[in-house]
């Protein structure tokens, strides 16, 4: 098992190192080379920039039972897909059941973008949602080891 990061953008990717190092599960870094992140106890992998250059190369590299952590929701479905487990920066789990309504949220967020519409961007990080990631990743950890 080894946890994949889509660390463009990604708030806590030294969060999940310290958590992985506590269960010794190998961690990769997968970002482009506008967003190079290097930690130590982890493998980075760097991409070209592009659309979805990160993406597609973390699917190529997931497998059954590995942990993906994303915000993106398209890659989390494809993520789900191959058999991982998927989880956002907040703690959310992705799953079967509430991809649907996530991609639909998707969706009618991109619509109100070319109708020139600019949905509220998130609000600044909180101690609680780096509280629920941590409950959630280890969660998930316990329950494979």
């Amino acid at each position: 098992m080894n946890i994949l990061i889509d660390a463009d953008g990604c708030p806590v990717v030294d969060l999940t190192l310290q958590i992985a190092k506590q269960f010794g599960i190998p961690v990769i870094i997968l970002c482009d080379t506008s967003h190079q992140i290097e930690r130590e106890g982890a493998q980075t992998l760097v991409f070209d920039k592009g659309a979805d250059s990160v993406d597609f190369a973390l699917v190529n590299r997931v497998k059954p039972g590995d942990i993906v952590v994303t915000q993106d929701y398209g890659l989390a479905s494809m993520c789900l897909a191959r058999c991982a487990r998927v989880l956002n920066q907040n703690g959310l789990e992705y799953t079967a059941d509430n991809m649907d309504a996530l991609m639909l949220r998707r969706y009618e967020n991109k619509k109100l973008l070319r109708a020139g519409k600019h949905p509220k961007g998130s609000a600044k990080r909180t101690k609680e949602q780096d509280v629920k990631f941590t409950d959630t990743l280890k969660k998930i950890l316990n329950c494979k080891h």
